[in-house]
């Protein structure tokens, strides 16, 4: 189904909470708790796991070791993957359901028949592993009790909001290349995965169905697995790049030459973080001459003014790649330009609060790896960047004292591989 576009994303309205509240509300709980098994006790605290069947692969995974990854029993690496999400697919929801006392609530199968299905899909020739964002590492343990599937399999559990939560696809990629190092290459047409938060009517989520569409594997609810019912309508929400026009030029108005014949000039850029101003400039600019001059790079505007006086008056021409974001920001340079006596230009990138936060997400999480090692690594813009400059925005204007107002409108750029990345549900939050 096509998706709806929505607002920019918000707080999570999920019905699993994050880590933090599971910690608070594990703190209020009485301490007295049902016996857990050790793959849900803390590291530090557990006794020697001689009799366990379980066990944690450490370091976690990931450059901040976010991921937790852990095997039960032997499991194989194998070219089929049965994948489960693990709350409201193999065991009970937790949330929400707390007793009058304000115990944690009995642990219990979704449906009595989960054990059985996952040793018959096991012995199918599957390699069962269980894909989970659930927050492992806080304190709130006790909640997951006795949840350990009785086969061997490998669990992936994403425990911040970083490139390995769900629907980020960060959690497969690693499964690719533990399984690669075995020398198995995954079918992903011959596997599935299985999940609760399908965007359907009374899913607290979609984000199962998007991870399923990022990575191009099958996908059922556990009523449509488990019970063999038939497939329910759903939705989903947030944003998603096929809602992007196609058929914009890039460059309005096309009447006059993007880059000047004359020199020297201010050319001021204007845009939301992530909308691709930087990369602009070195394709378009930088080939004629132009200095750059960015905030993020020298720290302050006084040293940005400085930096584009000294480039007029050697003669050269300059951007000043930054957001621009309101007229009073824009004064500095538009006044600079009229001091200088040199023309002054604004060139507006047009893209909304949701198209810039995905472009973030992608290029902080989901680069392709050819890129990762051909670009500087990008960390990840604060979302309050996005919103701020929302809420200050002012449309420039003629009256502003530029001489041309021209607007860029995005347009991906890329081979099909990289497109791929760029087209996936990207979101760290949210539904």
């Amino acid at each position: 189904m096509a998706p709806s576009k929505k607002s920019a994303p918000k707080a999570s309205t999920s019905k699993k909470r994050p880590a933090e509240q599971l910690s608070d509300a594990e703190e209020s709980a009485p301490r007295k708790v049902a016996k857990v098994y050790p793959i849900f006790e803390k590291p530090s605290e557990r006794k020697a796991q001689q009799n366990s069947t379980f066990k944690w692969i450490w370091p976690a995974l990931g450059p901040k070791a976010t991921c937790l990854h852990g095997v039960n029993l032997q499991p194989e690496s194998r070219t089929k993957v049965a994948a489960f999400d693990l709350d409201g697919c193999l065991i009970g929801s937790s949330f929400g359901k707390k007793s009058k006392s304000g115990a944690p609530p009995e642990f219990q199968w979704w449906r009595p028949s989960i054990p059985t299905k996952l040793k018959e899909v096991y012995d199918e020739g599957y390699s069962v592993v269980i894909i989970t964002n659930q927050a492992l590492r806080s304190g709130a343990l006790t909640e997951w009790k006795k949840k350990l599937p009785e086969v061997p399999f490998r669990l992936l559990a994403a425990t911040a909001r970083d490139g390995y939560r769900k629907p980020m696809p960060g959690m497969w990629y690693e499964l690719e290349r533990i399984f690669a190092q075995d020398g198995v290459q995954i079918d992903i047409e011959s596997s599935f995965f299985v999940g609760d938060a399908a965007g359907r009517r009374n899913d607290h989520a979609g984000t199962d169905r998007k991870w399923a569409l990022n990575i191009g594997i099958p996908f059922f609810t556990p009523e449509e697995y488990f019970l063999k019912l038939p497939a329910a309508p759903y939705t989903l929400t947030g944003f998603h790049p096929s809602s992007l026009p196609t058929d914009s030029p890039q460059i309005t108005p096309t009447s006059t030459p993007l880059v000047a014949s004359r020199s020297p000039e201010v050319v001021l850029f204007v845009g939301y973080p992530s909308l691709g101003k930087s990369t602009f400039y070195r394709k378009h600019f930088e080939p004629a001459g132009y200095v750059h001059i960015n905030q993020d790079i020298l720290k302050t505007r006084d040293k940005c003014i400085k930096a584009a006086e000294e480039a007029v008056k050697e003669g050269k021409s300059c951007v000043i790649d930054n957001t621009n974001r309101n007229v009073d920001t824009r004064k500095y340079y538009v006044d600079l330009a009229k001091r200088l006596q040199v023309p002054v230009r604004c060139v507006i990138f047009e893209g909304s609060s949701d198209l810039a936060w995905h472009n973030n997400l992608y290029r902080a999480y989901n680069l392709p790896p050819a890129l990762v090692h051909k670009e500087s690594k990008r960390e990840m813009v604060p979302y309050t960047a996005y919103t701020s400059f929302k809420a200050q925005y002012q449309e420039p204007a003629v009256g502003e004292g530029f001489s041309e107002i021209k607007r860029v409108n995005w347009v991906f750029e890329g081979d099909e591989g990289v497109r791929k990345r760029w087209s996936m549900w990207l979101q760290i939050d949210g539904k």
